[in-house]
């Protein structure tokens, strides 16, 4: 009598196994592999905790938790590690699993505070085996019972079967330079637009969002002389800055009682240095006089900077001073769109909005287009940046490194700030996926 047996529905980890198998033979957006897989690895293997870290950045690059349950979703995007670093950076290190039974214990053990890992001490990381190295890890805890070695084969299979989706998503970068050696910008389509990229960077404020990309802008360069001959109406100058100055007072106020809602604290006390040189009667009254002398509100605005720049100058080393001058051109920045709007610097509504670094010019004046996400590259930095993202409460992703190398004005883009993704030109099933997310 044949041995054959056709195995039934009854073993509940082989049964996970085989719908993972089916889930992850299947095309998906990233956001959905890093979403779902986690959550099916922890429960084939009885885990707590499930984490999947990608491996990015140039050179050697840098371990980064895109996809987690058991811990908070502000861990994604935030928890990174260096390859040899901690027992998962070991595993991609060494392209061997790695076990604890006590985690913490171990010198080679990395603590993060904010995930408070020492509730689940047992450990099992594996690398994610892509064509020419690694491209991420796979890591599980629990509570208590160590891992098998059944248990750690099957996570390296696991693993094995989400290699390819994320090494598409991650590995695009470096393809499309190895097909367009002269540089992005001879791979994009004519109207503009490139094939689909993913970058990736720090989460800030969770969101999901689609919308055209659009840089952040200034007004052109102040003019250096009035402008021109034809007769201005000085007067009429001196009424629209009025009104800018009030409208620009009571609009930081709004600010700094929103920041206060929000529990911001020390971190938005610079609004207070904006309310105090809006109340600088000698600043007030030489941008009136100079819009009144029919030199045009931009000038006008121009040259009191100028004069701020200048005296800053005079008194070396002083940051405060330094600081007060790049807030002071900041307002008369905002100060000039909102008095006389100039449509060079206007942006487009619902956009998503890409820069170097967001001020209160963007709060005041940019905001006013209602975006639906901002993304800032690696230069951006420090409380402030924070404060600004906290206050215009839409998704933000910031620290994205080749940002402009890729991102034009008018592509279409996704921005995933639950997970720190920032995908130009998404597949329509990515798209499908936002939306009915969004619904």
């Amino acid at each position: 009598m044949s041995g054959r047996r056709i195995v039934g529905r009854e073993d509940e980890r082989l049964e996970a196994t085989l719908e993972f198998s089916a889930f992850a033979s299947r095309p998906m957006p990233l956001v959905s592999l890093l979403d779902e897989a986690p959550r099916r690895i922890a429960a084939i293997l009885h885990a707590d905790v499930c984490s999947i870290y990608l491996l990015e950045g140039e050179g050697e690059g840098e371990l980064v938790m895109r996809g987690n349950v058991g811990f908070a979703r502000a861990a994604l995007g935030q928890i990174r590690l260096a390859i040899g670093q901690g027992m998962t950076g070991e595993s991609v290190e060494y392209m061997r699993p790695v076990v604890a039974d006590t985690a913490p214990t171990h010198a080679s053990y990395k603590q993060f505070d904010e995930l408070d890992e020492s509730r689940f001490p047992v450990f099992l990381a594996v690398p994610v085996r892509g064509k020419s190295g690694p491209v991420g890890a796979v890591v599980v805890q629990r509570k208590a019972a160590a891992f098998e070695t059944n248990e750690v084969e099957l996570l390296v299979l696991l693993g094995a079967l989400i290699a390819a989706g994320i090494r598409t998503a991650e590995l695009i970068d470096a393809q499309r330079e190895r097909a367009h050696p002269h540089g992005p910008h001879s791979a994009r389509r004519a109207g503009g637009g490139t094939r689909k990229v993913t970058l990736t960077g720090r989460p800030m404020i969770p969101g999901l969002a689609l919308g055209a990309v659009a840089a952040l802008r200034r007004p052109p360069s102040r003019p250096s002389s009035p402008r021109g001959l034809a007769p201005q109406n000085g007067d009429m100058d001196v009424r629209m800055l009025r009104a800018a100055f009030d409208v620009a007072d009571k609009a930081i106020r709004a600010l700094l009682g929103r920041a206060q809602d929000l529990d911001l604290g020390a971190q938005a006390t610079f609004l207070s240095t904006y309310i105090e040189i809006l109340g600088d009667a000698r600043f007030r009254e030489r941008a009136l006089e100079l819009a009144g002398e029919s030199e045009g509100i931009p000038f006008a605005l121009g040259r009191v900077a100028r004069e701020v720049t200048r005296a800053a100058h005079q008194v070396t080393r002083d940051p405060f001073m330094e600081e007060r001058a790049r807030d002071i051109e900041d307002l008369c920045d905002a100060l000039s769109m909102l008095a006389a709007s100039d449509k060079r610097a206007e942006l487009p509504a619902k956009a998503v909005l890409i820069g170097d670094a967001l001020t209160v010019f963007d709060v005041l004046v940019s905001s006013r287009a209602h975006p639906v996400a901002v993304v800032l590259t690696e230069r951006s930095s420090g409380p402030r940046t924070r404060a600004l993202l906290e206050l215009l409460s839409i998704p933000s992703v910031v620290d994205v490194q080749g940002l402009f190398r890729w991102a034009s004005d008018g592509d279409v883009a996704l921005v995933d700030a639950n997970h720190g993704l920032f995908v130009i030109n998404p597949s329509k099933s990515e798209i499908s996926a936002v939306r009915e997310r969004q619904r």
